[in-house]
């Protein structure tokens, strides 16, 4: 029966991502017992709401679920978690269909403004940018891809007046929260045994991927551990928070516990931060539930970690942030902080495609000729949907990076597929989530549809860009204004150029070419005037089909007091008001040379710790 479940949501999803945007947490709610074996857990249920707790934790994201879980720990606490969105679905356990989750009620959906670099080519001339909503936020829709950053990460933010916060210290809060189930790496120092997120390779593999790790020797690459320090240029598979070929989410690994003194509440769309005006003391929030506005209380700390996007945006709904701007929405300014700047991202180009004489690839429609067949596999980890689109990465330096050591600027992201493999009925969701036209999708790579083919995503690891978050209104429901600034600073398209053709030198390895790899060679429309292959081509491509992560960070930075664009110091609290934290990736000084889902977690591992330094030593 699952299986028949499973096929019915993703035809419906292909068929129409718009008719069938509640069709997975509709699905979940009758059958996500059989497929993920959650406990049916009471706090997910109608719990009466009380009027104070001791700890008000906003989103239940990477770090917000992390922080809430560790808070617990402490039975004398009370702790509220509030999330605007609902559970997660039978669906969303299948690693394959992320592109997919990004139709749903599970993301925010939020897009950029029109960029001035960035993004000509798609739909509006906007980049999408996801962010997930729901119990376990952005880590229901991501990659599942696990990785750390670089050790000169952690401690740049130290050496920038952050104490605490340098590799050695943030190391154990990685060790902390895994559960390695790689066999060669459960004897590293580097990883942990025995907690709570299970970390592991993809539990299906391609043959494209083996060409990918063998070609590393070929261009004097090593294969090991990026996530040991000394180790991150190389190649490797993905380390990834899967386990049995399933997707972990925070909410799986961190709120399932039937903790009697957290209550996980639902659909709890959090408005504002309450504020004495007085005394500058956050003492509650107000939410909405059931279209009713409520108030609740919290004795100790409100503790925000809804995300780069929504805390800066909750901020500024307060009263926290830039006072020129809050002034001009008619929002008293409870305390001038540069809250919405800083906003960084991993930029990425994602329209290489390299085609191969041989069936190795992942093809959407040939998969989808065999749906039904798959979807009775719906347990066996073997089956394509336990797979991740993304398999390996590969980290190497560019000609522009004067970092002396094993700090990469450039990531390669490799996929058995390409945005040309897309084809026929269902092929084409993975571009839409990108926003890439009809007109430019087809015009560029018609003929080569539905082959197989590879491709690398290359990703610029340390963008000197920086973007901002501001309000639309004081209305807290619409969305916010994001000015992405891609490219503002020339470098970052630079690298990505760089990290381009070294790719293509990749395809010319023996370990492609038995594979007969050729590159696609058809300009990207928009781009026919320069010609193919010129860095001022790849520029034009890179400008015209920008994909980001979903690596948002920074707009809540973390730093001294000195520093003026400063909101949180390094206990993470909020400047000038009291009581209030800011737990999650927007607190990032600087971008982590990493798929941000990992550093999270061990901002909500090492935040929840800060928290209970505070109170215990109170005591």
């Amino acid at each position: 029966m699952d299986g028949k479940v499973v096929l019915l949501g993703i035809f419906l999803l292909i068929v129409s991502p718009c008719f069938s945007i509640n069709i997975f947490q509709l699905l979940g709610q009758s059958y996500r017992k059989n497929l993920i074996q959650f406990r049916e857990d009471p706090q997910f249920g109608n719990k009466k709401i009380l009027d104070e707790y001791d700890f008000i934790v906003v989103g239940a994201g990477a770090a917000g679920a992390t922080v809430a879980r560790r808070l617990a720990e402490v039975s004398e606490w009370n702790i509220l978690l509030l999330e605007a969105g609902g559970e997660e679905s039978l669906i969303t356990s299948l690693p394959s269909i992320a592109h997919y989750l990004q139709f749903t009620n599970y993301n925010w959906a939020y897009h950029t403004e029109k960029e001035l670099h960035a993004c000509k080519g798609l739909v509006n001339k906007t980049c999408p940018w996801p962010a997930g909503k729901g119990l376990g936020g952005s880590t229901i829709i991501n990659n599942n891809m696990y990785t750390r950053g670089n050790v000169r990460d952690f401690d740049r933010w130290a050496e920038a007046g952050n104490p605490g916060w340098s590799y050695n210290d943030v190391l154990p809060y990685f060790i902390k929260n895994e559960n390695i189930e790689v066999p060669e790496l459960k004897k590293s120092p580097y990883h942990g045994v025995g907690g709570p997120l299970p970390i592991s390779y993809p539990a299906y593999k391609s043959k494209l991927v083996d060409a990918f790790l063998e070609s590393a020797s070929e261009v004097g690459m090593p294969v090991g551990d990026y996530n040991a320090p000394g180790s991150h240029v190389g190649f490797s598979r993905i380390q990834s928070t899967t386990s049995n070929g399933r997707r972990i989410t925070s909410a799986r690994a961190y709120l399932h516990d039937n903790l009697k003194n957290l209550h996980v509440v639902e659909f709890g769309y959090v408005t504002k931060i309450l504020i004495d005006d007085r005394t500058k003391v956050a003492y509650g929030v107000e939410f909405m539930k059931n279209k009713r506005k409520r108030k609740v209380l919290a004795k100790k700390e409100v503790i925000i970690s809804a995300g780069t996007f929504n805390s800066a945006k909750l901020l500024m709904l307060s009263g926290i942030g830039p006072k020129e701007h809050l002034n001009s929405l008619g929002i008293n300014t409870v305390s001038d902080l540069r809250v919405g700047d800083n906003l960084q991202e991993h930029p990425s180009f994602a329209g290489l495609t390299f085609l191969v004489n041989e069936t190795v690839a992942f093809v959407p429609d040939r998969i989808y000729r065999d749906l039904i067949s798959e979807a009775f596999k719906i347990y066996d980890k073997k089956s394509f949907m336990a797979t991740l689109p993304p398999e390996a990465v590969g980290y190497v330096k560019t000609k522009y990076n004067k970092d002396i050591g094993d700090i990469p600027d450039i990531e390669y992201i490799f996929m058995s597929s390409s945005l040309a493999g897309e084809g026929g009925l269902g092929g084409s969701i993975g571009r839409r989530s990108m926003g890439v036209p009809d007109k430019l999708f087809y015009e560029t790579y018609n003929g080569v549809l539905a082959r197989d083919t590879w491709s690398i995503w290359v990703m610029l690891m340390y963008p000197e860009s920086r973007g901002q978050v501001r309000l639309r209104s004081a209305n807290p429901f619409e969305k916010p204004v994001i000015n992405a600034n891609f490219f503002t600073h020339p470098l970052d398209l630079k690298r990505i150029v760089e990290g381009i053709k070294m790719t293509i030198e990749l395809s010319k390895t023996k370990a492609f070419q038995k594979y007969g790899s050729t590159l696609h060679k058809t300009p990207l429309l928009g781009c026919r005037h320069l010609e193919f292959g010129s860095d001022p081509y790849w520029e034009c491509c890179i400008e015209t089909m920008t994909m980001q992560m979903h690596h948002q960070s920074g707009t809540c930075k973390m730093g001294p007091e000195w520093d003026r664009n400063a909101v949180v110091n390094s206990q993470l609290k909020v400047y000038g008001v009291n009581n209030l934290r800011v737990i999650d990736c927007s607190i990032m000084p600087t971008i982590t040379g990493a798929h941000t889902v990992a550093p999270t977690y061990m901002i909500g591992e090492k935040g929840a710790d800060l928290v209970k330094s505070t109170w215990l030593n109170k005591a």
